[in-house]
């Protein structure tokens, strides 16, 4: 599979969010080609501000590999992460993040900080955003409209 393939099942963690009153992201984690991990959003439905896809998801890969480091890990997620997330992935020495959506208010993986490039951690990793963004874009469009 490619990134879209894999992105694609993030999307499908994010309409499973939105279906559930969650904020659409979904998440999902690849290591040596197999999908160890899907999650979405739970923040809601948990009363849990840690509860963001990525973390949910993180959990998730590190129970299946039996160990926190996620190393060779590559991460889908449909919109750009936060600075929780995005420390939650230095932290996880996961290799790659794939994002669709970036986040002008608060994604920290090159919109607003840039966590991943941060020399100052012990761990970087690569990013690629902009894969299947405009499907990404129009969950949140779809899920926020009627809030506003």
């Amino acid at each position: 599979m490619d990134d879209e393939a894999y992105m694609t099942l993030a999307l499908e963690e994010a309409r499973t969010a939105a279906a559930e009153g969650e904020v659409p992201v979904g998440c999902v984690v690849v290591h040596r080609g197999n999908v160890i991990a899907r999650a979405h959003n739970l923040r809601e439905s948990l009363q849990d501000p840690t509860a963001h896809a990525e973390i949910v998801a993180l959990r998730q890969a590190a129970e299946v590999l039996g160990h926190w480091r996620l190393e060779g890990a590559t991460v889908y997620c449909t919109v750009e992460p936060c600075c929780m997330c995005a420390g939650a992935l230095v932290n996880a020495r996961v290799a790659r993040l794939v994002y669709g959506v970036a986040d002008p208010k608060s994604g920290a993986c090159g919109s607003v900080l840039n966590v991943p490039a941060e020399r100052r951690l012990n761990h970087r990793f690569e990013v690629l955003g902009g894969v299947l963004e405009a499907e990404a874009l129009e969950l949140l469009r779809r899920f926020f409209e009627p809030r506003r």
